[in-house]
């Protein structure tokens, strides 16, 4: 995939811009999920996947050919999370409680085309929980959970992504493992 990769990169330096169409539909879902992962919203994940492949074409002759353009892209799409996180202030959005319900939001009235609606809404709820949860780590530890086991990239890649040492990421890790299973104790 990487070699397939590399070579529309080359045609996109030499002008074709529907070359990096292409890059954009192999990685537009994973930059999205990662996204969603570390902001937990999917309004603002939208946003920062395609800013994140805007940034990333912009700045296409920036990219070392040698390194793998996935870690690249996610390093960009990760960076510009985590400033999105740094300036975010409240919102409200779609995913808010809906007044006078308990623990509803508005997702969950949307009608789902699965079986058993009662184990959907657990597994909602289950998975707004951890979100919830991940998402009040610390923002060095949030960005290395949300890569190793959202993203199940190997500690190499997130060194890379993250620009930080090896044992940097093992020990956040560790760390940021440690925290989680801490809030997530009552569940």
């Amino acid at each position: 995939m990487e070699t397939i990769v590399k070579h529309r990169i080359k045609q996109v330096l030499k002008g074709d811009q529907n070359a990096y169409g292409e890059i954009v539909e192999v990685y537009k879902d994973k930059v999205f999920q990662l996204c969603y992962r570390m902001l937990g919203n999917r309004h603002e994940a939208e946003d920062i996947a395609q800013e994140a492949f805007i940034r990333a074409y912009i700045n296409i002759n920036s990219f070392n050919q040698n390194l793998k353009f996935s870690t690249w892209l996610y390093r960009i799409a990760t960076n510009l999370c985590i400033d999105r996180i740094r300036k975010k202030k409240p919102d409200y959005f779609l995913d808010a409680e809906v007044p006078g319900t308990e623990g509803l939001t508005m997702y969950s009235q949307v009608p789902s085309e699965t079986p058993l609606p009662e184990d959907e809404v657990e597994s909602i709820e289950l998975h707004d929980t951890i979100q919830k949860e991940i998402s009040k780590l610390p923002d060095k530890y949030r960005s290395v959970i949300v890569l190793k086991y959202i993203e199940e990239l190997s500690l190499n890649e997130i060194s890379e992504i993250l620009d930080l040492p090896l044992g940097t990421v093992k020990t956040r890790i560790h760390r940021g493992r440690e925290a989680l299973r801490q809030q997530l104790r009552h569940v």
